[in-house]
């Protein structure tokens, strides 16, 4: 999906996710100006690998806590190696002082820059080589228990006077869409969340482009935002802390 020239927001919400079937290969590093997306439901990919082994058409797999936490780590690492030509096992990955996850750059010479959010069964990662990322995942009927009570309290004043003005059956979307924008910038910034969503403003309204449009200490013009819909159920956001000329969308499903 192509963004216009000088546009810091992607016009519309994206909804396009290409399949790409395992095994993965030697993927282009996204050029400058261009992140990836990854959906991922990893049940579904469990329930093709066992049909692969035994042959039964189980569908989805339900996997426990363990197994969904195994799967993050072995997915994430298979992508990440496929960008970098290494088995996933290879990859090396540090986290920082605030627990971000980074790639090990006394191992890798190749700076490629990631960020994973999760939601039950379903995985979001986003990848650039050139700028700090962050992606958030949500259930899209999420219920937001006292909206308003936690917007005033951690939003900005400006978003929790938006939300104040929303018409009450509005308010649920509207709230879960900042939260999630907020969440992923918070994560592109890498300065943990704690503090942190009152220092910056994003757009509340549901009819306008996700955007910054304030940030404490430093530009909004310097941002991307934009928001996902990978599947019914799901909404997501990406956030890069540069401007981004072109996103590119793929869900990762077994071969067939």
């Amino acid at each position: 999906m192509v963004i216009g020239e000088n546009e810091s927001a992607i016009a519309a919400d994206v909804q396009d996710f290409a399949p790409r079937a395992i095994p993965l290969t030697n993927l282009n590093l996204p050029p400058a100006g261009e992140i990836h997306l990854w959906f991922l439901d990893l049940s579904a990919l469990a329930g093709s690998l066992r049909r692969a082994l035994d042959g039964h058409d189980n569908g989805s797999v339900s996997l426990t806590t363990g197994q969904l936490r195994f799967a993050r780590r072995f997915y994430l690492r298979l992508l990440l190696g496929a960008y970098l030509g290494l088995p996933g096992k290879e990859v090396k990955i540090n986290r920082k002082q605030r627990g971000k996850p980074v790639l090990d750059a006394s191992v890798h010479a190749v700076k490629l820059h990631f960020s994973m959010a999760k939601s039950g069964d379903r995985l979001l990662i986003g990848f650039s080589a050139s700028s700090h990322i962050g992606v958030d995942l949500e259930p899209a009927q999420r219920a937001a228990r006292n909206a308003l009570g936690v917007a005033r309290r951690y939003f900005s004043a400006a978003e929790a006077e938006s939300l104040a003005a929303a018409p009450a059956e509005e308010l649920s979307e509207a709230f879960l869409r900042v939260w999630a924008c907020k969440e992923a910038v918070v994560k592109a910034s890498g300065k943990g969340i704690a503090n942190q969503f009152a220092r910056f403003t994003v757009e509340s309204n549901t009819l306008r482009p996700a955007a910054v449009l304030q940030f404490e200490g430093e530009s909004a013009n310097g941002w991307t935002l934009a928001l996902v819909r990978p599947e019914p159920g799901f909404l997501g956001a990406v956030a890069v802390r540069d401007q981004v000329t072109d996103l590119s969308a793929f869900q990762l499903i077994a071969s067939s």
